[in-house]
């Protein structure tokens, strides 16, 4: 009854795969091969850029605010799905089991941003643009995907569901604020070399604003008309099924957009490019393990350590593109280094699922508690 219960308040998740089912086939079709589209569309922006010249200019002719409005429509419409599925009337479930909401604010506010600073900083020393891209990428918090991991790891389906209508709402007000502390104060005041760094708190909190705010106020209106008019089944059940692939047809079409605007830089400079996966890497792993450790020795159990492993160790690489190109135009590196988040995140994060659940013999069977409606 408590699994039924949980299910029906995550909401809509990838089904359940049967047993002995690979985790990679137990993916929805469009997920499995996220990467595969990501590099087609990289490869697709490449040729665009370098077989029809004009296509750069034609983008920055039509723009609002510094912002072409082909990729500006292009995030928003990746955002808007994604925040039209979260439950926003959850967050009171999980915010009674304390341990658990502690340990994922100070993962996902504290921890990650500034795991992610020091790795870029560490690993990244000579790229300040793509170094700043990637410090963007560890402020946004994953949630989007981070239910589809989750459930593939048989992790808490409420605790997902209500952590990713938190860190939906938490975004809007602390990204801006950690942009500036990481980007602008705290480089300044270790030493660091900030000449490669130009970027406003404001700017950031901007962009939050349109790219997030907008689409969370469409999303939060779309499911209370529906709900209240269709019922939340059709709204789980058939609406958003329909909308749900907008999402990646929309950051396929920035991507390609992007790689269009970037071709010369990226092409002339490949080694540098490469060079970003490396954090990333490190990032998810090192986030990922000490999350789940972390939820096992505060005695959370393996479903809810799962689930705060991955809802910690995913980012929201659709608001990191989104900032990149508000701020420093889709032409730079911080935009670029955002488009190569979700190109290193979807393979690692099916790994780690793997490693997720061979490591549930090391709970003893303890269950995770849940929170009643």
């Amino acid at each position: 009854m408590a699994r039924a219960r949980a299910a029906k308040a995550a909401g809509p998740a990838a089904p359940a795969a049967p047993a002995g089912t690979p985790v990679a086939a137990a993916l929805p079709r469009l997920d499995r091969y996220l990467p595969v589209w990501i590099g087609l569309a990289m490869g697709a922006g490449l040729l665009l850029g370098r077989w029809v010249p004009g296509v750069p200019a034609a983008l920055e002719a039509v723009e609002v605010g510094g912002i072409s409005v082909p990729i500006a429509l292009g995030l928003l419409l990746m955002m808007y799905p994604v925040l039209a599925k979260v439950r926003y009337d959850r967050l009171g479930a999980v915010a009674r089991d304390t341990r658990t909401l502690a340990a994922s604010l100070v993962l996902n506010w504290v921890v990650g941003p500034a795991l992610m600073f020091a790795l870029a900083w560490l690993l990244l020393p000579d790229l300040p643009e793509f170094r700043t891209g990637l410090i963007i990428v560890g402020l946004a918090r994953c949630i989007a995907m981070v239910v589809i991991w989750n459930d593939l790891a048989c992790g808490d389906r409420e605790a997902a569901a209500v952590l990713v209508a938190l860190n939906s709402l938490f975004q809007v007000v602390a990204f801006g604020a950690l942009g500036w502390f990481y980007l602008d104060l705290l480089p300044g005041r270790l030493g660091l070399d900030t000449s490669g760094i130009d970027v406003s708190p404001w700017e950031i909190a901007a962009m939050v604003a349109v790219f997030l705010g907008v689409p969370l106020a469409a999303g939060f209106a779309t499911r209370a008309a529906a709900e209240r008019t269709r019922g939340r089944t059709w709204y789980e059940d058939r609406f958003l099924p329909r909308v749900g692939p907008l999402a990646l047809y929309g950051l396929l079409f920035t991507i390609v957009m992007l790689f269009a605007l970037q071709g010369e830089a990226i092409t002339s400079r490949p080694l540098d490019v490469a060079r970003i996966a490396l954090p990333l890497l490190a990032y998810f792993v090192v986030m990922w393990g000490v999350s789940l450790l972390l939820g096992r020795w505060i005695g959370l159990g393996y479903e809810r350590s799962a689930t705060l492993a991955f809802t910690a160790a995913g980012n929201n690489f659709e608001l990191a593109i989104a900032v990149a190109i508000g701020v420093f135009g889709a032409a730079s590196g911080q935009a670029l280094a955002g488009v190569v988040g979700p190109l290193i995140e979807v393979p690692v994060l099916v790994g780690l699922v793997y490693v997720s659940l061979w490591s549930r013999r090391f709970f003893g069977g303890a269950a995770s508690p849940r929170a009643e409606p």
